[in-house]
């Protein structure tokens, strides 16, 4: 290593890395450093290439079946098909479509105006953790009025008990 910084300091020709030093004046010399090669970057753009050459046969494969005349490889899954048959006949037994969808889309514009005004809240300086404190203490009144005790336990089953009866119909 010695050997090293004594060759560079004295701007001679030996070879550093495989590579000659740049020509350079005594005193540049002696204040400039030169760092090692790096190696070569990796292979990302074969990585891509065969990203995109899978594609490409999916691809084709699907054109190919549907030339043919043969079904179309199954994407979805029997599991969502599950999901979705449901959804499906619950659809066709609503009445009136236009105001269902009416109300999904007034739905979707209240959680959106919920969720930018919940965001604007706690951009604020000491909201945020007020909030946050009187949460806690709620639970804690909570906890303590109706979890500590068990007639207080038994009372609060009963409550939930009486309001699913109330809300379902039957038990």
């Amino acid at each position: 290593m010695a050997t090293t910084v004594h060759a560079m300091s004295t701007a001679s020709t030996t070879l550093i890395d495989g590579k000659a030093p740049l020509r350079q004046s005594a005193a540049s010399a002696a204040q400039s450093v030169t760092l090692p090669s790096l190696p070569p970057l990796p292979l990302q753009q074969q990585n891509r290439a065969w990203k995109a050459t899978g594609y490409c046969r999916k691809l084709a494969r699907n054109v190919a079946a549907m030339a043919t005349g043969e079904a179309a490889p199954e994407v979805v899954s029997t599991d969502v098909q599950e999901l979705i048959k449901p959804i499906q006949d619950a659809w066709e037994k609503v009445e009136d479509k236009y105001a269902v969808s009416s109300l999904v889309v007034a739905g979707g514009v209240f959680l959106w105006g919920s969720t930018g005004m919940i965001s604007a809240i706690d951009r604020l300086p000491l909201i945020p953790g007020v909030l946050e404190l009187v949460g806690i203490g709620y639970t804690g009144w909570f906890a303590y009025k109706n979890l500590v005790f068990k007639p207080d336990r038994e009372a609060l089953v009963e409550k939930i008990k009486c309001t699913y009866r109330d809300i379902i119909g039957s038990s």
